[in-house]
């Protein structure tokens, strides 16, 4: 998979959610490939502080707000979401239905009328039903694990409205859906309270928790892709699909927690750990597999980091950023 640095270079580029896990990452990248990159920001402060970056405060929520990020912008990375870990949307389930409907459809109107060339959305892979094997971007039924219905329905609908932009009216905007696997590596969400699965175990491993507490039975399998992999599709989406495509973006290598567990103790010379697995706190999808045949085929792109490489370089990545 060959991503052209020169495609990006020069082009005005919004990164709609500059300051989380995947905006960060994705504005460092961007702008050493010399793209012209605003970022907005709402409460987080900016991760790449760079002087080639124009950060910008806002509300995506606010119609206003969107219509001055988007002002001039050629392609628009839309990173932007509520988003949290399995206890939050165990217990609050509708806090991302409000925010993440509204500030779609208002950034994309504020795109539409802007005249962006480009607008690529990060959906999720929880738009897919449960199944035993894995599934491919037509999988989708509009059934979802009933942990994940309003998370679920928020991002369907949210790659719907893409869908209308670009398929269903007389003047149409190139969009484009990105379904990724489990994303993790470097500025990763380590928080205890919003953290995702490998973060949480990092911190853990890391700290020498004694014992480590699991969530679940460390049986439920999933698929992960390191974030530089990830941004590396991202980029080969936006620059080869012309059309509306929902893709999936994967490493295609499912494992379970317990696999990634007995990773993260080895390389970090965990020998006696002890593990407790708590069945009592919540867990998500008991088995999700990923087919990225698509991706393969149609923007030649494979992850090229192994989840054990992937997991090293988010640990030294972690030890080196946080107070441990």
């Amino acid at each position: 998979m060959h991503v052209q640095h020169d495609f990006f270079k020069g082009r005005k580029i919004l990164v709609a959610g500059g300051a989380g896990f995947v905006g960060s990452n994705l504005v460092k990248r961007l702008v050493d490939w010399g793209a012209l990159v605003r970022a907005t920001l709402h409460e987080k402060p900016a991760v790449c502080n760079d002087e080639r970056v124009q950060y910008v405060k806002v509300d995506l929520r606010l119609s206003e707000d969107c219509k001055k990020v988007v002002e001039g912008i050629d392609y628009l990375f839309m990173c932007a979401a509520n988003t949290s870990g399995a206890a939050v949307i165990d217990k609050t389930p509708l806090v991302h239905l409000t925010p993440n409907v509204i500030m779609n459809l208002a950034i994309m109107e504020a795109a539409y009328e802007a005249g962006v060339k480009k607008f690529l959305l990060i959906s999720s892979n929880v738009v897919y039903p449960l199944t035993d094997f894995p599934v491919k971007e037509s999988d989708v039924t509009n059934e979802f694990f009933h942990k994940y219905f309003i998370a679920g329905w928020v991002k369907r609908f949210n790659e719907l409205t893409c869908e209308m932009y670009a398929t269903k009216i007389k003047k149409p905007m190139t969009t484009l859906v990105v379904r990724p696997a489990n994303i993790y590596g470097e500025y990763d969400d380590f928080d205890w309270e919003t953290s995702h699965v490998i973060p949480a175990l990092i911190r853990k491993v890391v700290e020498r928790h004694k014992p480590i507490e699991v969530w679940g039975d460390g049986t439920d399998i999933k698929e992960f892709i390191y974030i530089q992999d990830f941004i590396d599709g991202l980029l080969s989406v936006m620059e080869k699909l012309e059309s509306f495509k929902p893709m999936n973006i994967s490493a295609g290598h499912p494992c379970s927690v317990k696999d990634v567990l007995n990773i993260l103790l080895k390389l970090d010379n965990y020998n006696d750990a002890e593990i407790h697995f708590d069945v009592t706190k919540p867990t998500m999808i008991p088995k999700r597999m990923i087919d990225a045949s698509l991706a393969r085929d149609l923007i030649g792109f494979q992850a090229k980091t192994s989840l054990e490489e992937g997991l090293q370089k988010t640990i030294a990545w972690y030890k080196d950023n946080s107070l441990v």
